[in-house]
């Protein structure tokens, strides 16, 4: 199957089933083929809050996007969380977007903290620095660069100023209960392992999705919602 990365070609059907959050079966083969679907699900999740949502000035600047779907925190005083993800960039000349890398994301925190939430995660890679910077093996917000809270609202004009300086803005949407935890401290790490079970190869995060070095599955359906959210929310 031949896959536009413009994402208007995309199957309709399996976009209005992502939209309306219905299981994708035909896609939900393998756990990353899941994770694919569940990204782009919380993608069109966090876009929908329209007071509140991303400014579109914001969504059409990116290099980059990662998502980390219900990310498992939970604590008493000494906290956790732990997550899985994917990124794909977009390439500055023809705006095509790179098939996705798998990610993870971990971190510890401590303080006044009780409870437990599933929590989706997005974090907006605005340059080539900020993206050099996350495909690091071992990424650690706060360390390595700073991850700002992105902005919030449909104005432009809010984002400005984060659009000068910023090299990563962090989004999420919760559900649950649960206080005191910061993505400070947390470190992103390649997933190889799931890149080799989904490529057949053991790419590197940075052969994906800068050198675009594999071809995409056939018959995925997961995979041609998530170009289809892309499309959508980054123009």
């Amino acid at each position: 199957m031949h896959i536009r990365f413009h994402g208007g070609y995309a199957v309709a059907a399996a976009v209005l089933c992502l939209m309306l959050g219905a299981p994708a079966a035909a896609s939900a083969q393998s756990d990353e083929a899941d994770r694919i679907w569940d990204s782009a699900q919380a993608l069109q999740a966090i876009m929908r809050a329209d007071d509140a949502g991303v400014p579109r000035s914001v969504m059409s600047n990116v290099d980059a996007i990662a998502i980390f779907p219900s990310t498992v925190r939970g604590g008493f005083i000494f906290g956790a969380h732990r997550g899985r993800g994917i990124i794909s960039a977009r390439d500055v000349r023809t705006g095509e977007w790179s098939l996705p890398a798998f990610l993870t994301i971990t971190g510890a925190s401590f303080g006044l903290q009780i409870g437990g939430q599933a929590t989706d995660i997005m974090l907006l890679i605005m340059n080539r620095r900020g993206l050099d910077r996350i495909l690091d093996n071992q990424f650690k917000i706060g360390a390595d660069a700073s991850v700002a809270a992105g902005p919030v609202g449909r104005s432009a004009a809010a984002a400005t100023d984060l659009l000068l300086t910023a090299e990563i803005l962090s989004y999420s949407r919760s559900r649950g209960l649960f206080a005191g935890v910061s993505l400070e401290g947390s470190t992103v790490r390649s997933d190889r392992d799931a890149n080799e079970r989904y490529y057949d190869y053991p790419y590197e995060t940075r052969d994906i999705i800068l050198e675009r070095q594999p071809s995409p599955p056939d018959g995925e359906v997961a995979l041609e919602g998530w170009f289809e959210m892309l499309a959508n929310h980054t123009r």
